[in-house]
């Protein structure tokens, strides 16, 4: 039996009890359940090179080293409702994570200058039924 298209790509969501984190080959994400009601002014982030820290509404919810060092410029946050993720940002990822794949599962291809169009969102066109 193969392997989830998680594991598979190297994305494999980590469950635990304020949320989930996950990483790609370039990033790590963290989400956390915030009470409803939450606003952007009752979290306090943040991220240092080797360093993260998060609080919502005074109360610490992840605090730690991290396990190699970071470009803390690079790192955002970002409040969302009901994990309804715009819709481009979506598609900007999924084109990411199949990209991140397709390298991973070709490691003597360069796909640095590659990008994905068409049906990639279930990891690209289905050839299954045309005639050989």
């Amino acid at each position: 039996m193969s392997a989830p298209f998680e594991e598979r790509s190297g994305v494999v969501p980590c469950g635990t009890p304020w949320g989930q984190w996950y990483q790609t080959l370039e990033e790590v994400f963290i989400e956390v359940q915030v009470p409803p009601g939450t606003r952007a002014q009752d979290i306090q982030c943040g991220l240092q090179s080797r360093h993260v820290a998060l609080a919502v509404g005074g109360r610490e919810i992840l605090k730690g080293k991290l396990f190699d060092s970071t470009i803390a410029d690079e790192g955002t946050w970002t409040l969302e409702s009901e994990y309804a993720a715009d819709p481009w940002v979506q598609d900007q990822m999924q084109r990411k994570l199949t990209l991140e794949r397709f390298q991973k599962e070709n490691p003597g291809f360069d796909f640095s200058g590659a990008e994905i169009s068409g049906n990639y969102s279930q990891g690209g066109p289905d050839f299954s039924n045309l005639e050989k």
